[in-house]
C-alpha cells in the first residue's frame, strides 16, 4: 500500500521535477561562458601587468647594451646572491608572460566547442581562484550561452532520468501479484 501511495505522489510531482531539473541544468551550464569571460578579463589584466614589467626589464637590458636573454643569464650567474635572485626572478617573469600570452591567445581564438578544452589546457589556478572569489553569475544572451544552456539542459535531463527518475519509479512501482499455481 505504501509503495502505491508513494508512486502516486511521485507521479504527481514528476512533471514539475522534470522541468526544474532542465531549467537548473540550463542555467548552471550557461554560467560557463560567463565564467570564461570573467576569467579572460583577469587573465588579460595579469598579462598587461607582466608586460609592463617586461618593458622595464627590456629597458634595463638595453641600458646595459645587451639583449634581454643575455642580460638575464648574466644577472642569474652573478656572484652577488641578491643579483642572482633578481636574474632568476626576471627569467620566471619572462616564462610566466609566455604562459599567460599563450593562454590568452588560446582562449580568445577558441571556438564555442573548443573553449572548455583550451581553458583546462591553459588553466592558471591562481587566476581561477581569483575569478571564483569575485564571480558574478549571469545568463549570457549570446549564441555561445544558448549552446551551453542547451547542452546543460540535455545533460541534466539525462542524468535526472537515468540516475534518479527511473530508479525511483522501479523502487516505488506497485508489487506485481504472483500467479496462483495451476492445479
Amino acid at each position: 500500500m505504501f509503495r502505491r501511495t508513494a508512486a502516486v505522489g511521485f507521479t504527481a510531482i514528476e512533471g514539475f521535477l522534470d522541468r526544474l531539473v532542465c531549467v537548473l541544468g540550463a542555467v548552471c551550464a550557461a554560467q560557463a561562458p560567463e565564467f570564461f569571460q570573467q576569467y579572460l578579463q583577469r587573465l588579460g589584466g595579469h598579462l598587461a601587468e607582466i608586460n609592463r614589467q617586461l618593458v622595464a626589464y627590456h629597458a634595463a637590458a638595453q641600458a646595459a647594451g645587451k639583449p634581454l636573454a643575455q642580460f638575464i643569464a648574466e644577472t642569474t650567474a652573478h656572484a652577488d646572491p641578491g643579483l642572482a635572485k633578481l636574474g632568476t626572478t626576471m627569467d620566471a617573469t619572462v616564462q610566466r608572460a609566455e604562459h599567460l600570452a599563450a593562454a590568452h591567445f588560446a582562449l580568445t581564438d577558441a571556438s564555442v566547442w573548443s573553449r572548455p578544452w583550451e581553458f583546462f589546457a591553459h588553466l592558471d589556478v591562481e587566476i581561477v581562484r581569483g575569478t571564483a572569489a569575485i564571480y558574478q553569475p549571469a545568463v549570457p544572451t549570446t549564441a555561445e550561452g544558448a549552446v551551453y544552456a542547451a547542452v546543460g539542459l540535455g545533460v541534466a535531463f539525462a542524468i535526472w532520468h537515468v540516475f534518479i527518475r527511473l530508479p525511483l519509479r522501479r523502487l516505488l512501482a506497485p508489487a506485481r501479484p504472483t500467479a496462483a499455481p495451476v492445479r
